[in-house]
Protein backbone atom coordinates (compact mmCIF):
# COMPACT_ATOMS: atom_id res chain seq x y z
CA UNK A 1 0.00 0.00 0.00
CA UNK A 2 1.39 3.49 -0.67
CA UNK A 3 -0.23 5.78 1.37
CA UNK A 4 3.38 8.31 1.47
CA UNK A 5 4.55 9.84 -2.12
CA UNK A 6 8.27 9.44 -1.35
CA UNK A 7 8.58 12.81 -3.64
CA UNK A 8 6.19 14.93 -1.39
CA UNK A 9 8.44 14.23 1.26
CA UNK A 10 11.37 16.13 0.75
CA UNK A 11 9.51 19.05 -0.24
CA UNK A 12 6.78 19.42 2.85
CA UNK A 13 10.41 18.88 4.92
CA UNK A 14 11.61 21.80 3.57
CA UNK A 15 8.42 24.07 3.25
CA UNK A 16 8.23 22.90 7.14
CA UNK A 17 12.03 23.82 7.82
CA UNK A 18 12.13 27.74 8.45
CA UNK A 19 15.52 27.74 9.08
CA UNK A 20 16.50 25.56 5.96
CA UNK A 21 19.49 23.89 8.01
CA UNK A 22 17.86 20.08 6.84
CA UNK A 23 18.74 19.70 3.01
CA UNK A 24 18.22 15.68 2.49
CA UNK A 25 16.10 13.25 3.34
CA UNK A 26 17.08 9.11 4.13
CA UNK A 27 15.12 6.85 2.01
CA UNK A 28 13.95 5.33 5.21
CA UNK A 29 12.20 8.28 6.06
CA UNK A 30 9.42 7.05 3.82
CA UNK A 31 9.06 3.58 4.55
CA UNK A 32 8.71 4.63 8.48
CA UNK A 33 6.56 6.97 7.81
CA UNK A 34 4.53 5.05 5.60
CA UNK A 35 4.34 2.28 8.78
CA UNK A 36 3.44 4.61 11.55
CA UNK A 37 0.37 6.18 9.36
CA UNK A 38 -0.76 2.72 8.65
CA UNK A 39 -0.25 2.14 12.72
CA UNK A 40 -2.53 5.48 12.92
CA UNK A 41 -5.19 4.65 10.63
CA UNK A 42 -5.34 0.83 12.43
CA UNK A 43 -5.77 2.42 15.92
CA UNK A 44 -8.01 4.26 14.13
CA UNK A 45 -10.49 1.50 12.42
CA UNK A 46 -10.47 -0.50 16.10
CA UNK A 47 -11.74 2.89 17.96
CA UNK A 48 -14.36 3.60 15.72
CA UNK A 49 -15.47 -0.20 16.02
CA UNK A 50 -15.22 0.20 19.77
CA UNK A 51 -17.93 3.15 19.41
CA UNK A 52 -19.98 1.24 16.95
CA UNK A 53 -19.37 3.41 14.10
CA UNK A 54 -18.54 2.29 10.51
CA UNK A 55 -16.92 5.79 9.93
CA UNK A 56 -13.16 6.69 10.72
CA UNK A 57 -13.73 10.42 12.21
CA UNK A 58 -10.84 13.03 12.81
CA UNK A 59 -10.80 11.86 16.70
CA UNK A 60 -9.86 8.54 16.40
CA UNK A 61 -6.95 9.87 15.25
Amino acid sequence: MALIVKSNIKKTVKELDKEDSVSSVAEEVGLTLERKVEEILKNAINRAKANGRRTIQARDL
